[in-house]
């Protein structure tokens, strides 16, 4: 029986093979046309010692299936046009960019609850230029005791601020909002705990972390502590910002999260960190909010911080929001638009940051592959000096496999 669905499959990938590219295995696709049977399908799945899935990509699994590793990766290749305006002292740009490639292995040892991820970016290395910083993004291990109790450590994302909890590859946009970074930490090295509850209506993370960014473990006495929870009264909901699977029923998501810490200067050199060494007790907090229903999906996202500065005892009070709409007029087809605002210094005026930017995606397989674009309105306050606004023309391709 073996030999004969072995057979028929690679029969049925040649003919396949050209026509389309889908995330579903090939005996997903013999499933569903009635080439084989439930009991064909559950024995050639049983155990592949190689297989591939895109999105995914090459996946080992061992006999006993106690251990599986799958390699995959994902690259975006951008490009930008930066139009500055007159009263700006800066020349346009033009410029190419691989803005992310990354090398993502991920499985489990010894049991489907014991899973590991390492996930490396080589350009997030050439561009901080340390070596003790750069390029390590995901490494970690997590046990699930169930799925309403995970035990993590290692580096990961802390869980605060929504727009930075969501991947990079699954937005609307061509990038997140340009000031998400200075309001919420990214990769942080500690410990974590999470889990989801009553079949994915309730979703909380708490961490305790270093606090001095990415792949760093400063000589400090002091941790940065985080705390998130999500409420989707409707039912479980997909943490990509596009409404790609066009839902049949409303879903939404209420989230709020906390995110304590103190930097000593110069003790975190990501933008957080730009925005935060030399403060002490930074408090930082927020509240969110998604929507999708019939290929619309609606986010908004309000983030507060505040902290006291070691050299002049003097609070620093920050604000940021934005608010965005998307539509997917067929699953392939998206158009989207995102105003947002940063006040870096609610003390003082004239100093806000806003951008209004519209999008138009196209899905050839969801996030899998994608062109995307968009076109911004960069507005800039400069206290005595004049406002700007910056047009920017940005053009994006990705493929993860």
């Amino acid at each position: 029986m073996k030999r004969e669905i072995t057979a028929v499959a690679g029969l049925v990938a040649f003919v396949l093979a050209g026509q389309n590219v889908s995330g579903k295995t090939l005996e997903d696709v013999l499933k569903e046309k009635g080439v084989i049977t439930e009991e064909d399908y559950k024995e050639v799945t049983k155990v592949k010692p190689i297989d591939y899935k895109l999105g995914k990509g090459f996946t080992f699994t061992s006999q006993d299936e106690k251990f599986q590793l799958s390699i995959g990766g994902r690259m975006q290749f951008r490009y930008t046009f930066m139009d500055y305006d007159k009263d700006w002292d800066k020349s346009d740009t033009s410029q190419f960019n691989a803005q992310r490639i990354r090398l993502v292995t991920q499985g489990y040892a010894y049991s489907k609850d014991f899973t590991y991820k390492l996930e490396i970016d080589p350009k997030v290395l050439s561009e901080n230029g340390d070596s003790s910083r750069g390029g390590l993004l995901d490494c970690f291990i997590n046990y699930k005791v169930a799925d309403e109790l995970q035990f993590l450590v290692g580096q990961t994302k802390v869980k605060y601020g929504y727009s930075m909890i969501q991947s990079d590859a699954n937005l609307m946009f061509v990038d997140r909002v340009p000031w998400i970074g200075k309001m919420a930490p990214s990769y942080e090295l500690g410990a974590f705990g999470h889990g989801k509850a009553f079949n994915g209506l309730l979703d909380y993370a708490m961490s305790v972390t270093n606090g001095d960014g990415q792949t760093y473990a400063g000589s400090t006495n002091h941790n940065a502590f985080a705390a998130r929870v999500a409420v989707s009264p409707l039912g479980s909901m997909s943490n990509d910002e596009p409404d790609l699977a066009i839902s049949k029923k409303p879903l939404f998501t209420i989230g709020a999260n906390y995110f304590y810490n103190s930097l000593d200067t110069d003790e975190n050199w990501g933008n957080y960190g730009k925005q935060w060494n030399g403060y002490k007790d930074i408090s930082n907090y927020g509240f969110d909010t998604h929507f999708k229903w019939m290929g619309l999906a609606v986010q908004g996202e309000v983030l507060f911080g505040q902290g006291e500065s070691y050299a002049t005892g003097i609070d620093n009070r920050t604000m940021g929001w934005y608010g965005q709409a998307g539509y997917n007029i067929t699953p392939n087809i998206g158009a989207a638009f995102r105003y947002s605002q940063f006040d870096k210094d609610r003390d003082t005026a004239d100093d806000l940051e806003s951008e209004q930017v519209g999008a138009i995606s196209y899905y050839f397989d969801k996030h899998n592959l994608k062109v995307q674009a968009d076109v911004g309105n960069v507005h800039t306050q400069r206290g005595a000096d004049p406002t700007t606004d910056d047009m920017r023309y940005r053009v994006q391709a990705q493929i993860i496999f």
